[in-house]
């Protein structure tokens, strides 16, 4: 048996210098710098970061690194790393309508206070290869490529050249909803000052029935595959949900936390959020007049489909306080949050590539039992019956 674990280390440790080799890749190429991942995949950073539960872009540029890429890999080695980190306390909600505007649009409305502005976005884009980008290190920011959000109610054009105006930060946009809510058309939660501190799932384990604040933390860290499958499901019927994006934010939002040693807030400094608020079908009752509804989404950085599938989901899983009939997979609290965490399931399921031989074993030997026995009861029938 020794001789076997020593043998099975020696084995795993030069598994470790192949997966050094082959993550490195031909050494006569430049080797993959953090601060490329970080400027130039950022997507993929922000992804690492949502679903790691960690705001910091350096440690997620190097997550991908390590994990050549592969970003559930990154996401675990993310969220592994947070559990070292020591909990100073906690900060103030973020005021997502005080946002700093990099990009802000509306599916319901056309015309918004403060403008449309499509900022940096592949939606306007062909879904054909650039092989301009082949030639590295020549690629040119145009006027169509540049990242300056540009407003579709300026008609002054935007040049290379940042002028005084630019270079000063937008004013803070009122969010699309209060256009509806001013006329109670829309839903308001608003948190009651007797409300109970929300569970923090770091912390505590998740239990059934939970709350939306519960549900949303779960949702923010889900695999982001899982809901856009999720999502995907309520729009083509599997929830009687039909969808309108409200809108789609993203920028800077400032974090504050109070200090026991203040009478104020201290801002700590500044993160890149989405926020999505979906609105979806209305409803009402005899004490309460139809209003439309809407599901909530929040990322960080820019990760719209994800803000998106995570509004989509959340306003799902809110079937039963809505009065709705549960009868589809999104809107099972239960299921969706159970399995939607990209962690544990890759763990659940990779698990399969390690030894089960005595596992295995018991079943084959059962198997075989079985057989034997089947065998003899058809040589014993095949005898009563030639009898």
């Amino acid at each position: 048996m020794y001789v076997a674990v020593k043998g099975g280390e020696r084995a795993i440790e030069a598994s470790w210098r192949l997966l050094e080799a082959a993550r490195r890749g031909d050494t006569a190429e430049p080797a993959l710098t953090i601060a490329q991942i970080r400027e130039q995949m950022r997507l993929a950073v922000a992804r690492v970061m949502t679903e790691g539960s960690v705001y910091d872009e350096e440690l997620a540029a190097l997550a991908i690194k390590q994990a050549a890429g592969d970003l559930v890999e990154a996401i675990f080695l993310l969220r592994a790393y947070r559990t070292t980190l020591p909990r100073f306390g906690y900060t103030l909600p973020v005021d997502t309508e005080r946002m700093e505007i990099h990009r802000r649009i509306s599916a319901t409305f056309k015309d918004v206070p403060g403008g449309q502005l499509l900022g940096p976005t592949y939606d306007y884009t062909q879904r054909l290869l650039d092989f301009s980008l082949l030639a590295e290190g020549t690629e040119s920011m145009n006027d169509a490529g540049s990242s300056q959000p540009v407003s579709s109610s300026t008609s002054a054009a935007r040049t290379g050249e940042q002028t005084l105006a630019d270079a000063t930060p937008p004013a803070p946009m009122p969010r699309v909803v209060t256009l509806l809510d001013a006329e109670g058309l829309i839903e308001q939660e608003r948190v009651s000052e007797s409300a109970p501190e929300p569970v923090d799932l770091a912390l505590e384990p998740l239990l059934m029935p939970a709350d939306r604040a519960v549900r949303l933390q779960n949702l923010a860290r889900a695999d982001e595959g899982f809901l856009l499958s999720m999502g995907y499901s309520t729009q083509r019927g599997y929830a009687r949900n039909h969808p309108f994006a409200g809108e789609i934010r993203f920028g800077l939002v400032a974090v504050e936390m109070e200090v026991p040693e203040l009478d104020f807030p201290i801002e700590l400094g500044e993160i890149e959020v989405t926020e999505c608020q979906m609105i979806n079908q209305f409803s009402g009752s005899r004490k309460a007049p139809p209003s439309f509804t809407q599901g909530y989404g929040l990322a960080f950085g820019h990760s719209e489909r994800k803000a998106m599938a995570m509004s989509l989901v959340d306003r799902a899983l809110r079937a039963e306080e809505l009065g709705e009939a549960v009868s589809a997979p999104a809107q099972d609290a239960e299921f969706v949050l159970y399995h939607s965490d990209n962690v544990e399931a890759s763990g659940f399921v990779q698990h399969l590539k390690l030894p089960h031989y005595v596992d295995f074993q018991s079943e084959l030997e059962l198997v075989r039992r079985l057989r034997a026995e089947h065998a003899a009861l058809r040589t014993a029938q095949h005898e009563e019956d030639a009898a």
